[in-house]
């Protein structure tokens, strides 16, 4: 709850978890450390990502019979609820009256700076090594609210694609999750710091099928930046292969190269070397860029298929098209509106 710009909750005995996480085993066992009930509520959709062996319930809307479960589950005013990549709408009324303004929001970057979505991969883009373990009041905006607590600190250097950074915050954020859950447990009353909206920036979510088509006119290292935004645990920045015969093919595994090129812009795609493991693709500008892993649409690596001289490219019309798409993330899953 909130009072003169301090937020505590009294005798914490619970935690409501609203979305999807792929760590909802390792935070009840926080929980349970800590002797606080964990309820986890998620949509349909979402539903289809969590393991089946975790008990949750499923609301597709944050209606009458959710609230009815919740205040026979749970004593609101002891409970912290967290969403955890939630698509629900949160309305201002909701969350004052009937979450108390219990309701917050964890989340990996330095707000307002990177609000939105797809935080590893337009940080990745913009070669962006802080990372920032945040915790945040939910209001009407997306992550908008007042910050309650955060904690600075850099991305190691072996941190290259999505996954190694998710990899790595992993044990920064469970350690600064439970950190929070005990300052709150003995009394704690933060002091709430608003945000200063005319620094930020927002980041729309990036589908991987739309946002990730790699263009072949950008710098190497923007272009190799580009390729590791959208590897594991993702299917690959796409692109096109000569006559385009293999389909959409997806890049991952891509490493800088250089020290023995010297290439033209026209030369950007080209195929210059191969070996049975690893192609060099010449690039606009000095480095060239090495692939490991050239993938079909079936996963498989067509390496080995590969020829010194074809060349990747894409359709221009492929670009506009995807820039006319906007993907939006709701609680039955993703739609598109143009």
């Amino acid at each position: 709850m909130i009072n003169n710009n301090y937020f505590f909750i009294e005798n914490l005995n619970s935690v409501v978890f609203l979305g999807q996480s792929d760590i909802f085993s390792k935070l009840i066992r926080i929980n349970d450390s800590l002797k606080l009930d964990s309820l986890i509520i998620t949509s349909s959709h979402q539903s289809k990502l969590i393991d089946k062996k975790i008990d949750h319930k499923i609301f597709d809307t944050l209606d009458n019979k959710f609230k009815k479960f919740i205040n026979k589950n749970v004593k609101i005013k002891n409970t912290i609820f967290v969403s955890l990549g939630a698509r629900y709408i949160f309305k201002k009324d909701t969350i004052q009256n009937f979450f108390l303004n219990n309701l917050v929001n964890f989340h990996g970057t330095r707000l307002p700076l990177d609000s939105g979505g797809g935080g590893y991969s337009w940080r990745i883009m913009r070669e962006d090594r802080i990372d920032n373990q945040l915790v945040h009041l939910v209001n009407e905006e997306v992550d908008a609210g007042p910050i309650i607590e955060n904690n600075l600190s850099l991305f190691p250097k072996h941190c290259q694609i999505p996954a190694d950074f998710e990899k790595y915050r992993l044990e920064k954020f469970l350690d600064f999750y439970t950190k929070f859950l005990k300052k709150i447990i003995n009394g704690k009353k933060f002091d709430l710091k608003p945000q200063i909206n005319y620094l930020g920036r927002y980041n729309p979510r990036l589908n991987t099928e739309t946002d990730g088509l790699i263009n072949w006119d950008i710098d190497s290292y923007d272009l190799y930046n580009f390729i590791n935004a959208f590897d594991e645990p993702y299917n690959g920045a796409s692109t096109f292969l000569n006559n385009g015969n293999f389909g959409k093919l997806y890049l991952k595994k891509a490493h800088l190269h250089g020290g023995d090129s010297s290439n033209h812009p026209y030369m950007s795609g080209i195929v210059s070397r191969h070996d049975k493991n690893w192609i060099v693709v010449s690039t606009k500008s000095k480095h060239m860029i090495l692939i490991e892993e050239v993938l079909d649409k079936k996963g498989n690596n067509i390496i080995s298929k590969i020829k010194v001289g074809d060349r990747f490219y894409t359709p221009y019309e492929e670009f506009e098209k995807s820039k006319k798409i906007k993907t939006i993330f709701n609680s039955k899953g993703k739609k598109k509106s143009f």
